[in-house]
């Protein structure tokens, strides 16, 4: 997988080397709802797991400039628009009231190379969800919307899970009924990683396989 290393603010930051261009994301603050094709989806799964074993990396995902979602657009802004996607790891600490100010410095950037570990991902989501029903659990996906974009922070394992239900999303969506003629077919969520809330509802991130413009069957 190609990314772009960036020095900004005194933070390592990483960004896909192309734009994830059929892939949107809306706000959880409304209602989250990711929407990609197979290559948005697997390169998701891919930065999620680099994530995951990436603790003094922040990784970056513009997603509001992408091409239009057919059909799907208004859906989008009646969520809540779109944001773009930021991964830091809970030990970095970085506070989402700082990416402004180190996104303004973004720029150039090197190319590098890096190869997502899948498989060690499965095996951490395995322990994330062998912990999950103990008490006192507190290792959640913790969102954190600010300047247009999510700021998702977590460890290790949960960010493991994300990356696998990527990685379900890419298996489970071309198989669904529909969407070679264009449908958006919702098959994964990251809602279950996020923290349940007693004072409002639990906030949600479904994620939704949508077949790129040029795979679609013509009538």
């Amino acid at each position: 997988m190609r990314l772009r290393l960036f020095q900004a603010a005194g933070y390592r930051v990483v960004q896909p080397w192309r734009p994830l261009r059929h892939t949107a994301l809306s706000d959880p603050e409304g209602y989250g709802w990711l929407v990609g094709d197979r290559e948005g989806l697997a390169r998701l799964a891919g930065l999620f797991a680099f994530a995951a074993y990436s603790r003094h990396t922040l990784v970056h995902v513009p997603l509001r400039d992408g091409a239009p979602i057919d059909g799907d657009e208004c859906f989008l802004e009646s969520c809540g628009g779109r944001v773009d996607l930021l991964l830091a790891h809970h030990s970095l600490g970085f506070p989402a009231s700082r990416w402004p100010g180190v996104r303004r410095r973004l720029a150039g950037g090197t190319p590098m190379s890096v190869r997502p570990d899948l498989e060690r991902a499965v095996r951490d989501a395995a322990a994330w969800e062998g912990r999950v029903e103990r008490q006192g659990f507190r290792d959640w996906l913790r969102p954190v919307t600010h300047a247009r974009t999510l700021c998702l922070t977590g460890s290790r394992d949960v960010f493991a899970c994300a990356s696998t239900e990527f990685a379900y999303a890419l298996e489970r969506g071309p198989k669904q009924k529909r969407v070679s003629r264009g449908d958006a077919a919702r098959v994964a969520s990251l809602t279950g990683l996020f923290e349940p809330e007693i004072a409002r509802r639990r906030r949600e991130l479904d994620i939704s396989y949508k077949q790129h413009p040029s795979a679609l069957r013509t009538r």
